[in-house]
């Protein structure tokens, strides 16, 4: 399968890697919604791992077109890019991460790839940092250093956790297991991050005014508050009409409860490394960034809960 380099300026072909996940499949359906600007001719590639999640989201998106793409298998990096202006790049926590970004950045430059969007964590900049935003920092280092324009959005914690990470226990338990203190989170909506980012990789490539409004930038991207998970958890039984608790655990049980889990040592460590910094309030920070780039406020996580209230039960 392959695709033919656009010609036109206002024709785009727009790859999505991590196409089956939560953000990846959320961009891919911003792109091609009835609403998007996608032009006639314009293209949207999705480059998938699964063959399960890919069929499924074939099923929902059938004007998109799916390639295999393999991290480990240079081949279908290849592949994948052949014939792609612009990348929205997302690639999951994995110690070779910066390995797999080098592998990636290097195949776009040599496909003339004119835009890199990249999904990325709040304060990825932050010195010393964490260990998860300085893995995400050496990605946004290897893409500046490529010469490709790009745009990092620097995301905050997503509300879809709750469904991902805290679903079952949500579900059987009422409640939410995390070690997090009273610290707030600026949670945010994958489906504004995707809206945020869909809008940006549908920038024309001929219009000057827009592409310095986003390229060579960094946005921070949260929702409109933040709260503590004890706040969430309200906010969560009142959209649900059920009482849902938070326990703050110790980090000793939530160490167990992931091992149990059978989660990799380095991540239970970066986990464990984030919550704390939850705990100090270093998590708080909100942005209107969401705002100004789609023109109105991020989804509340009232609106998210009443959305997905059939998954919690």
């Amino acid at each position: 399968m392959s695709m033919t380099t656009t010609t036109k300026t206002n024709e785009i072909a727009i790859l999505v890697t991590g196409a089956t996940g939560t953000v990846g499949s959320e961009v891919v359906k911003q792109l091609t919604s009835p609403s998007s600007s996608l032009s006639s001719g314009s293209r949207v590639r999705a480059a998938v791992h699964s063959k399960d999640k890919a069929d499924k989201l074939r099923s929902e998106n059938k004007e998109v077109e799916f390639f295999h793409m393999d991290y480990n298998k240079p081949e279908t990096i290849v592949d994948s890019l052949n014939g792609i202006d612009k990348l929205f790049l997302l690639t999951l926590p994995t110690p070779n991460m910066s390995e797999i970004a080098s592998r990636l950045i290097k195949e776009a430059k040599k496909n003339d790839v004119k835009h890199i969007v990249k999904l990325s964590v709040l304060d990825a900049d932050a010195e010393p940092g964490i260990l998860i935003g300085r893995m995400h920092r050496q990605e946004e280092k290897i893409i500046e250093e490529s010469g490709i324009p790009y745009t990092f959005l620097r995301a905050g914690a997503f509300m879809q956790n709750f469904i991902n990470f805290f679903g079952q226990t949500i579900r059987t338990q009422n409640a939410i297991y995390i070690p997090a203190g009273d610290g707030k989170v600026s949670f945010v909506d994958v489906r504004d991050i995707a809206t945020v980012a869909s809008k940006i990789l549908l920038t024309k490539n001929n219009d000057s005014k827009d592409k310095q409004q986003y390229e060579y930038k960094k946005f921070n991207i949260t929702g409109n508050e933040a709260l503590s998970y004890s706040q969430a958890a309200e906010i969560l039984s009142n959209a649900l009409g059920r009482r849902l608790s938070y326990v703050n655990v110790t980090e000793d049980d939530a160490r167990k409860a992931m091992k149990k889990m059978q989660m990799d040592e380095w991540l239970i460590d970066a986990l464990m490394e984030l919550y704390s910094v939850i705990r100090s309030g270093y998590a708080s920070q909100t942005t209107t960034v969401i705002e100004q780039i789609i023109g109105r406020k991020p989804i509340s996580l009232d609106q998210f809960a009443r959305d997905h209230a059939s998954f919690f039960g």
